[in-house]
């Protein structure tokens, strides 16, 4: 969440920066809130520093003056009561307008509002000459490790079954991931929730503009909602904390469900694996210093990168559009991953750096030795969702026999190389 003053001041043109992502901030709608907010708070400490006055007045008061003290104390207290009510209402007021609006967007980012302003930054790896390539789809089919009817039947469209070694192909891609993370990056590893409570998904900007793309429970009268991404529950572990500024950056990491409407996807990517309502990824999250943050971004997309690599897959990296990137985020970059079916790069991770746009709305602290406070900086990458990856897997890997070739750095984990046809 924004501190008002900072956009409200015009040298740091929130207007101009926000107009870039397509939001329209209403500077005069914000001024206002702001400044009714002030004055109930000046108004109520005014009224208390009266009534502490009366109160000794009336200790010293003859008889014939304590009846008017006392009904002026009286009218005194109604008074701070009222301004107390006024402050809490401009001030739910205030929150619930911050809420909504998104995070400034870097001026280093180029114009735009779709993938395709994004720009290429870098390529790796070469792509495979494959002749007339299978979708994933259609390989997981014939290699009888891929069954989507039978998961309509379980659950309805866009969810997916993996059996055999399919199964035991994804099982190798996260425990590869985590492996790679912990040891190599310096992640610590973390177990956590995949149901959190309404302050949480606000924490990291999920609430309240996305509730429809949530999936929501209610059992009695407890709400809770399935997460979109282990980022809300691992940048959340420090929610209402004060973090030391020497031990940061803190790197964490989490393999867990994924759950997403899709609300707004609009028939996109129906097919197969790349658009699902429930996936499993493995996600990184640093709280880091924010004067460097944008060079702890740099490392963590390293992190990201390094895996894909590992894999050999071939890819590209992208930075993102103004008006392209998530609602918590000022800047980020994709990773795209080449599939040979579709002929064209497609994302398969995005690192981000929210600033201290989520460590404001998490109450996410830093305390230095020397006393200086301020908020953490917080960034995002996926490190990698486990469904896409086993896409590219399975589309760059494919042979003219019809089977599929697994990556030298995953051999250990799976005890097989290559998928044959069923």
């Amino acid at each position: 969440m924004h501190d008002p003053r900072v956009l409200l001041d015009p040298a740091t043109d929130a207007v101009r920066k926000l107009a870039r992502r397509g939001y329209s901030l209403d500077l005069e709608r914000l001024e206002k809130l702001l400044g009714g907010r002030n004055a109930a708070i000046q108004k109520g400490d005014e009224s208390r520093a009266e009534a502490n006055r009366l109160q000794k007045a009336v200790k010293g008061a003859s008889p014939e003056e304590r009846p008017a003290l006392v009904e002026k104390a009286r009218q005194t207290k109604a008074a701070i009561t009222l301004a107390e009510e006024e402050h809490r209402e401009l001030e739910a007021q205030l929150t619930e307008y911050l809420l909504e609006i998104p995070n400034l967007p870097a001026d280093e980012l180029p114009d735009g509002a779709s993938d395709k302003d994004a720009e290429e930054v870098r390529t790796w790896g070469e792509i495979p000459a494959v002749e007339n390539p299978l979708d994933h789809v259609d390989l997981g089919e014939k290699l009888g490790i891929l069954d989507l009817a039978r998961a309509t039947k379980l659950s309805g469209p866009r969810f997916a079954v993996l059996k055999g070694r399919g199964a035991a192909l994804e099982r190798a891609l996260a425990r590869f991931f985590l492996d790679l993370h912990t040891e190599r990056h310096g992640y610590t590893e973390w177990s956590v929730p995949a149901l959190v409570t309404r302050p949480t998904m606000t924490g990291t900007g999920q609430l309240p503009k996305f509730e429809q793309d949530l999936f929501r429970t209610e059992v009695a009268d407890r709400e809770l909602f399935l997460i979109p991404t282990a980022e809300v529950p691992l940048t959340n572990l420090h929610a209402r904390e004060t973090l030391a500024a020497e031990e940061l950056p803190l790197a964490y990491t989490a393999q867990t469900p994924c759950f997403r409407s899709e609300a707004g996807s609009y028939g996109k990517d129906t097919r197969g694996l790349i658009r699902v309502h429930e996936f499993s990824k493995v996600e990184l999250v640093r709280f880091v210093d924010p004067a460097r943050s944008r060079a702890e971004l740099e490392v963590l997309l390293g992190h990201a990168e390094a895996v894909v690599q590992a894999l050999g897959l071939a890819y590209r990296v992208v930075r993102l559009a103004a008006g392209d990137i998530g609602f918590s985020a000022e800047y980020t970059y994709d990773i795209e991953v080449w599939l040979p079916s579709q002929g064209r790069y497609r994302e398969i991770s995005s690192v981000s750096d929210f600033g201290t746009f989520q460590a404001r709305r998490a109450a996410i602290r830093t305390k230095a030795k020397d006393g200086a406070r301020g908020f953490a900086a917080t960034l995002n990458g996926s490190g990698l969702p486990i469904g896409r990856t086993l896409v590219a897997v399975l589309e760059q890997g494919q042979q003219p026999d019809g089977s599929v070739r697994i990556p030298p750095a995953l051999v250990p984990y799976t005890g097989f190389e290559v998928i044959e046809p069923a």
